[in-house]
């Protein structure tokens, strides 16, 4: 009995030699695993470098001449502290321009992607023609905003721009599109509205071409028109792709600058100078890299917190299939 036991002992231990082999197996693990990380960083390294050179670096350094006075070569002149933020909110200016930037993203923005949305459904249910159509609403997409701009520049010629000769076939006034207050924010949004519908139009289609149809025709036979189907089931099924689209056109709208240099240089009596402009305007016009930092900075706040409102309170409504 008692050998018996001693023996189912001795036969448990485990021998030195395999603690050494499972050792090495742990070691050899550990050190394949470091080897894929390291990989990994290797692989990651130029997208690192380009994201620290002209992300992290030009950020870091707005936020430290923000609180400093330059001389017109861009050299710290002397320490200004809040000073600069303290001047742009005192001044008309920043407000104004702010209050432009806030009314060019609410007349861009909603009709942009009613736009895309509009086109999406059309080409979603035309038979055919459907490629000529998808070619058409996407070609936006491939212009760059130089091109566009041009472009738009021509339309609006006050004498041989199109827009103003079809006006006087039908026995209207030509309108100074650009060049009166009144209807220049309107022109460049209208510009901007087309230019930027070729996003939404592809990720829109895309996302209603992959709606699941047995909802659709289930809400068919229960005898659901076309437009009860519309807004009460498509919809909201595309609630996510309309929610990442809202938060990405809000962002690129409070960034536009090429189409509004181009077309107005924020006038006509700064009725198009948006933020990014008066940021543009501050630090490569007038020199004064201090304050057009401080804009940027406070551009930057703007667009965070408009970003986290968008998610706590639309957020909220996105269902998810």
């Amino acid at each position: 009995m008692n050998s018996s036991l001693y023996s189912d002992k001795s036969n448990s231990v485990i021998s030195p030699a395999t603690v050494v082999s499972e050792g090495n197996r742990l070691s050899a693990s550990r050190l394949r695993r470091i080897r894929e990380q390291l990989l990994g960083y290797l692989f990651l390294a130029p997208s690192l470098a380009v994201f620290l050179l002209f992300l992290f670096y030009p950020m870091v350094r707005s936020v430290y001449l923000s609180f400093q006075l330059t001389d017109p070569r861009g050299r710290v002149a002397a320490y200004a502290g809040w000073d600069n933020y303290t001047q742009m909110l005192e001044s008309s200016a920043f407000w104004s321009s702010l209050w432009i930037t806030v009314q060019f993203t609410l007349l861009t923005v909603p009709a942009g992607l009613a736009l895309g949305l509009l086109c999406a459904s059309l080409v979603h249910s035309a038979g055919r023609g459907n490629k000529l159509f998808r070619f058409i609403f996407s070609m936006p997409l491939a212009i760059s905003v130089g091109t566009a701009s041009i472009l738009w520049m021509i339309l609006y010629h006050p004498s041989l721009g199109m827009l103003n000769y079809l006006l006087g076939q039908i026995g209207m006034e030509p309108v100074q599109w650009l060049t009166d207050p009144g209807t220049a924010l309107g022109s460049v949004s209208l510009m901007t509205i087309w230019m930027n519908s070729g996003f939404p139009f592809v990720l829109l289609l895309a996302a209603i071409q992959g709606l699941d149809n047995d909802i659709m025709d289930s809400s068919r036979i229960d005898g659901a028109s076309s437009w009860r189907t519309f807004f009460s089931i498509k919809l909201p099924l595309l609630s996510p792709t309309l929610f990442f689209l809202a938060v990405v056109s809000i962002m690129n709208a409070f960034q536009s600058f090429g189409q509004i240099n181009i077309l107005t240089r924020g006038g006509p009596a700064g009725s198009t100078d948006v933020l990014v402009y008066s940021i543009y305007r501050e630090a490569f016009v007038n020199y004064q890299f201090g304050t057009g930092s401080a804009l940027a900075i406070v551009l930057f706040v703007l667009m965070l917190l408009l970003t986290a409102v968008q998610f706590l309170v639309l957020g909220k409504k996105v269902r998810y299939q």
